[in-house]
């Protein structure tokens, strides 16, 4: 019924979006891109005709400025262009937060009314990431609109401008050719490295894409893709106040298969979710922890996020240890239904604890030591009491992660 492939370029590839990033000054060190040069710090995705937006945001209770002004608009409202900036979250700022948004924004409607009259703005929105409690630099980020190239389509920049503690820059794209010989095209940039909980982990994520959606299946498969990928992650259990994600859909392709965007959309967002975890700060593993056999679905969600958050669990996977204890004991502690003569633990197809076998030889041992050695791996609990099941994604604790968060704002 449909193909899907990836194409390089990110969201530059999809149908009437442009998008660019320029450096204000914000960002001061050479990026990790292995040159001397500095990546932008502010940055733009600019639709030539409305779009119908979904979105979602965190669940901390202390949202954002940007947060705030987004809920300002009334349900269903369009949009047709998406601000973003890093080192400032503009988060525990009250009404001034807001007000500083709101300012930017009739700046930026004067500049580009002033040197690109065709463009009109409506309905702008904004995101922010970095330290929390500062206002925004209005003078600074405003300074962007003139650099802005706002014809641009270089989803490099972009996704390399909303970048903080990242390693690497993470972006997609796929095309989807439909058997009628239409096609359209899904794209996203997201930045995430740190404060990851699978609460739709630390992150920002903007999507893009020229199908032509209804809004009702935007909201419907944008929530499904994200309990599938960002709400299963971990690195580290915390939950931001600004995460974000987003999906804009401006429909020019004409073309829309539902089951088509599903899949592309479950597969964008759950490879942006890997790369998050493979770029958590300083970490070095990247670990599926499936529970099954549970008496429900909700326990085993329970006990698989008790092991994906757990301190313990991801000091181990650090020093390689196979200490099953650790994985056995966050279980108990989750508080779900289990027992300890009908549970069973493997890492892969490796059997490292049962009822019959609960003291690891030296054989198993050593099998296990070779397993953890490995950049991912799986650890599979099976509680022997129901068919509850659930699979989250978490990443090791390295020294680097203290190093990195306890110099955050230096």
């Amino acid at each position: 019924m449909f193909n899907l492939f990836s194409i390089k370029g990110g969201i530059s590839n999809v149908k009437g979006f442009y998008c660019d990033g320029v450096n204000v000054g914000m960002k001061t060190n050479p990026a990790n891109s292995g040159t001397n040069e500095v990546d932008g710090d502010v940055a733009f995705i600019r639709s030539e005709v409305l779009c119908d937006i979904s979105a979602q945001f965190t669940n901390n209770k202390f949202q954002a400025a940007p947060i705030k002004h987004y809920q300002k608009y009334p349900d269903g409202f369009k949009t047709n262009f998406l601000l973003m900036n890093a080192k400032n979250a503009n988060a525990m700022t009250g009404a001034q937060g807001v007000e500083d948004i709101e300012s930017i924004f009739e700046e930026l409607k004067g500049q580009t009314h002033r040197s690109a009259p065709t463009i009109q703005i409506d309905n702008p929105i904004m995101s922010s990431t970095g330290v929390i409690g500062y206002r925004l630099n209005q003078k600074k980020i405003t300074s962007a609109f003139e650099k802005f190239n706002f014809d641009a389509k270089d989803s490099d920049k972009t996704a390399r401008a909303i970048m903080t503690t990242d390693q690497f820059k993470k972006e997609l794209c796929f095309k989807i050719d439909l058997d009628d010989g239409t096609s359209f095209t899904i794209a996203a940039i997201c930045k995430g490295a740190g404060m990851i909980n699978p609460a739709m982990a630390t992150m920002l994520c903007f999507i893009t894409t020229d199908a032509d959606i209804p809004k009702e299946d935007m909201e419907e498969l944008l929530t499904e893709a994200t309990e599938g990928s960002f709400n299963k992650i971990s690195v580290d259990g915390d939950t931001s106040t600004n995460d974000t994600i987003m999906l804009l859909a401006n429909k020019l392709s004409g073309a829309y298969h539902k089951e088509a965007f599903r899949e592309a959309l479950n597969k964008i967002t759950f490879e942006l979710a890997m790369m998050i975890l493979r770029d958590g700060e300083g970490a070095n593993k990247l670990v599926a922890f499936e529970v099954k056999g549970a008496k429900s679905d909700e326990e085993a969600q329970k006990a698989s996020m008790a092991l994906s958050n757990s301190l313990l669990v991801k000091t181990a996977l650090f020093g390689e240890d196979p200490n099953w204890g650790r994985i056995a004991s966050t279980i108990g502690a989750s508080g779900v239904a289990c027992d300890d003569a009908t549970l069973t633990i493997h890492y892969d197809n490796l059997l490292i604890y049962s009822d019959a076998q609960r003291e690891l030889d030296k054989e198993r041992e050593d099998k296990a030591y070779k397993i953890m050695k490995n950049d991912s791996f799986r650890v599979t609990c099976d509680l022997g009491l129901g068919e509850g099941a659930f699979t989250s994604y978490g990443c090791d604790l390295s020294y680097e992660y203290v190093k990195i968060n306890a110099e955050y704002r230096t």
